[in-house]
């Protein structure tokens, strides 16, 4: 089974609250009944969360493919070239853009728990939560990458870098041939959010044909 899909043991029957819902709620109403944080603030930062979507990433990716200078500064300091673009952080942390190549291919991880880019990219997939990607992502990513049907040449280097508290990171997939006549918006359909994490590659011109 790769990693990507689920066993039935990882699935919460219908109706009941898996692990990360039930320490949500249970810390959502500690904070409160001590008066640290009101239901509208709760209410609002939630319709923050919600409105952010991969959709969010694949436009600065465009940009970046489209904009040499643009780029340059997305790979100087991913924070400030995103809020460039009208994309606002809602915590402290820093964003660290990492560029893929035909010599080198950058997966991104969380080791110690699920740190993820959420500004641009909303909530992670579960499959980035759990400990065997979390694990093996370090430790054999050629595997990994495989198990999501991305074949790494062997004379490409794979760099994994370990996202943190304050450090989140944000993959540039490789423009994909035959794309130099796409508008913004043919360009926005190639990249995915597991391309951005650094699982699979964008979008080539022949898949999106045949689906």
């Amino acid at each position: 089974m790769s990693l990507h899909e689920h066993s039935h043991d990882e699935i919460t029957e219908a109706g009941e609250p898996n692990f990360y819902e039930v320490m949500e709620i249970a810390i959502r109403e500690l904070l409160t009944e001590k008066g640290y944080i009101g239901a509208d603030e709760i209410r609002r930062q939630i319709e923050v969360l919600d409105s952010r979507t991969p959709a969010l990433g694949s436009k600065v990716i465009v940009r970046a493919w489209t904009d040499p200078d643009f780029k340059k500064r997305l790979l100087e300091n991913g924070r400030s070239a995103c809020e460039e673009m009208g994309i606002s952080f809602y915590d402290d942390t820093q964003l660290i853009a990492l560029e893929n190549t035909a010599k080198v291919h950058n997966l991104i991880v969380c080791t110690l728990c699920s740190c993820y880019p959420r500004p641009l990219l909303g909530l992670p997939p579960d499959w980035y939560k759990q400990k065997p990607y979390r694990a093996r992502a370090v430790s054999e990513p050629r595997a990994v990458l495989a198990e999501f049907g991305t074949q790494i040449p062997d004379n490409v280097e794979i760099r994994v870098s370990d996202s943190t508290a304050m450090v989140r990171f944000l993959v540039i997939p490789q423009r994909p041939a035959g794309t130099e006549k796409y508008s913004n918006d043919e360009l926005a359909a190639l990249v995915t959010r597991d391309s951005m994490i650094g699982v699979v590659h964008a979008i080539t011109p022949e898949q999106r044909k045949v689906s």
